[in-house]
Formats: C-alpha cells, structure tokens, sequence
C-alpha cells in the first residue's frame, strides 16, 4: 500500500521498476536527439524573456530531472516556451530596474509562484479540465499546433528572420522576405537538404536516426568548409551549473508576481496537458491532469530554486523526442545530463550546430502531428465531431492556444448540451420471434406495434433543457397513435437522472394524459431516479402498479388486461 501510494506521487519510481532492456537505445537516442533543440531553445527563450543565455539552460536541465521523477507523461519534454517568455519579461524586467542580477532572481521567484499556484490546483483537483479535451478536440489542437511551429521555422530553414506576431502574421512575414529575396541561398540549400535527408531516412525505417544524421553532417559541414561565418549557428555554451540565485527579493515582488504567475500557470498547464493528453492517448496510455498539475508545478519550483524561470512542455521538442522513439521520462534525463556534460567538458561544440539543420529537425518532426486521416475519420462518422475538429483547428490558429482551446471545448460541451436537448427518441414495438422491444423507425414492416399502448424511449437525462421537449413529444405521440392507446409506457432505463424542472414537466404531463383516459407507466426506473422522485414527493403519484420493473412487465399488464376487457 505504501509503496503504490509513493509510486502514485513519484511516479518516475514506477518506471524504473517497470523498465526493459529494449527500450534503452531508444532513450538514449532520442535524448542525444532532443539535446540538440533544447540548447538553442533554452538560450534563446531566455534573452527573449530577458535573462542571461544561461538561465535557459537552467531552466531546461533541472525541469526535466524533476520531472523524470514527479511527471506522469512518459514522452512530455519541458522547457522554456515561446508563448511564455514574452510574459515572463513583461513581469520581471519591470521591477528588475536594468540590473540582470535581480531579474534573475525575480525570475526564479516567479516560476516558484507559478509552481505553487500548480501544486494548489493539484490539490484543488482542477485538472479535471483535461476531461473536456474530445478527440475531434486534441487532433485539430495537434494540427493547429504543427502548423504553428512550422510557419516559427521557416524563417530559420530559409535563413532570414521575421517579426513573430502569430501565425498569420508569421504568414505575412515569409510572404514577404522570401517576395523580397531576402532568402540567403546556403542556409536555404543546407535546411532544405537536411529536411529532405530526415524524411527520407524515415520513409525507409533507417535504423539510425535522420534527425541524427541531419545534425551530425550538418556540423562536419559548417567545420570543413568554414561556413560558421555565413551561415546562422548556435554558437558556443555558457559555462557553469545551475544554483541558486534569489538574493534580494522582498515581500512586495512577490505580491507584484502573484497575478503574472497565475496567467503563467494557466497557460503552461493547458498547453502542457492538451499535448500530454493528446500524445498518451496516440500511444494508448493515459494521463492523469492532476498528476499533471503536480508534475509540471515541481518542476517549475525546482527550476525556479536553481537559478532559472517558468517553463511548460514544448510543443516543438516533445515531438521531435516522440518521432525519436522516446519510450520514457529517461529521454529527458539523457538530454539534462548532456547538457551538462557540454557545459562543463564541451562548451564549443555547438559552435559548428547550423540553425538551419535545427529548424529541419523541428519541421519533420511536427509533421507527423499533422493528421488529416483522422479528420476524414471523423468527418465520415460525424460530421458534427469533423466540425469541432477543424473549429479547434482554426480558433488555436486565429484567436491563440489557450483561448482557441477553450473556444473548442465550450463548442464541445454546447453539443453535449444540444444532443442531451434535443437526443434521440423512438417507438418502440415487438419483432416476431426476436426478444426485446425495438424501434420502429429503424425496423419498418418487421416491428409491431403493441395494441392498446405506446412504448417510448427518451435517450437522455431529463433536466430543465429537455423537460417540456420530452413532454411535447409525448403528447404529439399519443396524438398521432390515436384513441385506441389508453397505456403509455416508458421505457426509462437511459434516463440516468431528472432535475426539479424535469419533474414538473414529467407530472404536468402525466395529470394531461390523465385528463384523457391515458395511464402513464415508468419503466425499468433507476435507483438514483426513484431517490430524487422520492425527494420531490412525486413518487407517490405513481403507485407500485405504476413502476413497471421492466418493460415487457409493463406490456404483458397492458396486453393481459387488453385481453380481459375483449373477453
């Protein structure tokens, strides 16, 4: 019992327990992989966010050692993220006052905020939100997400830079460099290359990587013919190890970060828990969203004690370690430690690592994000769910991740709301030599009615939305069935609960038919149901003689009292 219960909360422990031979090169490879976009990553999320190179590196190696022991996705990769760092300014550099030092340390206060507010949601339960994502909802988040990193790298691939300002306007700015030749040919040549050797590699299963590959001639390139002064590159690392650097805060930054840290936490636990829910459900594992919440907010307070800022998952390098073969959270801990490692023994190696390579890497492997089978799935078995997909699609495109997100999710929970308004409903009648009661519509000519009754079917819970809608449709049954039905039945095993509103129109209806000569009998009834009626003080109305324990009871009453009036 112990030991589930720490495993639940360290579930890195679980892994290691759990762990095969087999898996192991994969890791490794997709860690060696990975570590080739977090360097980058990690330094220029930093000078966006306004902080030294080095606090990025921070910030990448010690989230992924916490989380390696505390996530539960066993393929998220955390780091600094493009949609934070502008935030991450916006709050600190004010109260910095120009001194890097204080920004460094108002950074690490910010991300243990950020942590803080995470870890209460945890507690709070508030991951339930990961339960609103639908599929139609995480494929056309997927989708959106890859067409959004792919219009961040073209720039890169091509060899020219441009205002980011979303995708549209990332759009815009390609249209416009590459229209007014500002594409510098080399970068093009060697992006191009590098992107078509990668496809190519895994469109014929090479068992080496081509993302491996990429990186390495890419180097070898720019080192034997000198290209490091033509072309973009990612330069040199900073040394040192991360450590602790929160001299000088007061109480009152805290308090100015209390609101800063909230949005951040917000933003990186949505975007994080769609791409890790997404990513475990293709893989056919599950994810917990507070264990979510949990991990990511450990994360960023460890990162935050160590000198570096808040940090989610990246929607870039998460997927270049899932097209990697990642197999687990010691994809992670292999990119963290060579990070170190490089740092410390290896400062110049990445001073030969072409931007343009990186950018390839990045495209090839949000490409296979991109799933367009599963929206002509969708489209063939519902065109309502195809809908949702493409609406999630162009809300994250147009409005942003967050809010595009919550645009699908509030559409998605309108068309529970619609299909539980307006479900599905049938008469139901008797097959020759077949058991059951089926529905008329679906079975014309070989379904018969029952004399003297009307067997109805309301698929849904009755609440205040449904309740007169359930009524009328009664009511406009019995209209068309004519005089001869003097029972109506209700088959009511799928109503799974009635609220007060419902209740009313439930009686109401019952006192009409009444007024006709018609007996309304419940049938097959719910506990739950009978608990709330009894509440109410409506069960009462209908006697046990009303309560049918299932619905042939119901219509052998009615037909054997049919018969006894005949005779």
């Amino acid at each position: 019992m112990l030991a589930t219960a720490v495993e639940r909360a360290m579930p890195g422990l679980r892994i290691v327990r759990e762990y095969r031979r087999a898996w192991l090169w994969a890791d490794v490879r997709s860690g060696v992989v990975v570590t080739a976009l977090l360097i980058p990553a990690g330094m220029g999320y930093a000078q966006v966010a306004g902080l030294p190179p080095v606090t990025g590196l921070y910030a990448t190696i010690v989230p992924l050692l916490v989380y390696a022991v505390f996530g539960p996705s066993r393929i998220l990769v955390l780091g600094p993220d493009s949609a934070l760092a502008p935030i991450i300014a916006a709050a600190i550099l004010p109260l910095a006052g120009g001194d890097p030092d204080r920004a460094v340390a108002l950074a690490g206060l910010l991300a243990i905020l950020v942590g803080a507010f995470m870890l209460l949601g945890a507690l709070l339960r508030l991951g339930l939100v990961t339960d609103l994502l639908s599929k139609p909802v995480r494929v056309g988040y997927l989708n959106a997400i890859a067409v959004i990193v792919i219009l961040t790298q073209v720039p890169t691939l091509l060899g020219f830079t441009i205002d980011r300002s979303g995708p549209w306007g990332n759009a815009r700015g390609i249209a416009t460099a590459v229209g007014a030749g500002e594409v510098v040919p080399l970068a093009a040549v060697l992006g191009v290359a590098s992107l078509a050797l990668i496809l190519i590699l895994r469109r014929f299963r090479s068992p080496v990587p081509g993302v491996l590959v990429a990186v390495v001639l890419g180097m070898v390139a720019v080192a034997a013919w000198g290209l490091d002064d033509r072309l973009a590159v990612v330069g040199a690392l900073p040394q040192g190890l991360p450590a602790p650097a929160l001299g000088g805060l007061r109480w009152d930054d805290a308090a100015a970060l209390l609101a800063p840290a909230a949005g951040i936490a917000l933003v990186a636990f949505t975007d994080s828990a769609v791409l890790s829910r997404t990513l475990a459900a293709r893989r056919g594992e599950s994810v917990s969203g507070n264990a979510e919440l949990a991990g990511i907010g450990l994360a960023n307070i460890g990162g935050g004690l160590l000198g570096g800022f808040p940090v989610s998952a990246s929607s870039s390098r998460t997927p270049v370690a899932d097209a990697a073969g990642s197999r687990t959270q010691l994809t992670g801990v292999v990119g963290a430690a060579l990070i170190v490692v490089f740092m410390l023994v290896a400062p110049g190696l990445t001073r030969y690592l072409p931007e343009a390579t990186l950018a390839a890497v990045v495209i090839a492997a949000v490409l296979t994000l991109i799933d367009v089978r599963a929206v002509g799935a969708l489209w063939r078995m519902k065109r309502v769910d195809a809908g949702l997909s493409l609406l999630a699609t162009v809300g994250v495109l147009v409005v942003g991740v967050l809010e595009g997100i919550l645009v699908a999710v509030v559409l998605s929970l309108l068309t529970f709301v619609d299909r539980s308004w307006r479900p599905y409903r049938a008469r139901l009648g008797r097959i020759p030599g077949r058991r059951g009661y089926h529905d008329l519509s679906r079975h014309p000519g070989e379904a018969l009615p029952i004399p003297g009754a009307l067997v109805l079917r309301f698929d849904a819970p009755l609440f205040f939305a449904n309740g007169g809608v359930f009524a009328d449709w009664v009511r406009a049954e019995v209209a068309a069935a004519g005089p001869e039905v003097r029972t109506v039945i209700l088959a009511a095993e799928p109503i799974t609960d009635v609220d007060t509103t419902a209740i009313d129109a439930l009686l109401e209806l019952d006192d009409s038919l009444a007024a006709q000569g018609i007996r309304l009998v419940l049938a097959e009834v719910k506990g739950p149901v009978k608990d709330v009626l009894r509440r109410y003080r409506a069960l009462g109305r209908f006697e046990p003689d009303r309560l049918a324990p299932t619905v042939g009871a119901a219509v052998d009453e009615v037909t054997g009292t049919l018969r006894g009036d005949l005779g």
